[in-house]
């Protein structure tokens, strides 16, 4: 009997950023505490001899591309719509060290989009992304499915 089994892996990250062209709080310099949750969708190892016996994924193997692929790259950044450049100076980089310019507007929800991509290109071909959720604050968050990006 087979079992398709859903699993989530919280992550947490903080990140600055800034709406270009905006015309909210949100064109100012600021910053989040963001929670990424990553659930994969799969059926439960069933080899009695391997290691991964009753796991969908092993939360290590996913901890381990979530971290290299989006924390690593994310934590404390400082996030700019590439075109921006010219708003914030030339200096922005020696103010942030770690500035990354993005072909997005910033927002949570392209945010989420990027991630899902970097996801999938480096997800086991065991199992598949089901949903991918970015909180960027206490009550405001972005969510993607798997179901309805068919």
């Amino acid at each position: 009997m087979s079992s398709t089994i859903r699993i989530t892996k919280q992550f947490t990250f903080e990140a600055g950023h800034a709406l270009y062209g905006y015309d909210g709080k949100c064109k100012n310099v600021h910053g989040h505490s963001y929670k990424l949750y990553v659930t994969v969708i799969g059926e439960p190892c069933i080899d009695a001899d391997s290691q991964k016996n009753g796991m969908v994924i092993d939360f290590g193997d996913l901890k381990k591309i979530v971290n290299k692929e989006i924390v690593g790259v994310y934590d404390h950044a400082f996030l700019l719509n590439k075109n921006s450049g010219v708003n914030y100076g030339p200096d922005t980089h020696q103010m942030f060290s770690n500035t990354i310019y993005v072909n997005y507007q910033p927002t949570c929800e392209n945010m989420l989009i990027e991630i899902v991509n970097i996801m999938q290109e480096h997800i086991s071909s065991d199992v598949e992304l089901s949903k991918v959720s970015l909180r960027e604050t206490r009550t405001s968050y972005a969510e993607w499915y798997a179901t309805d990006n068919q």
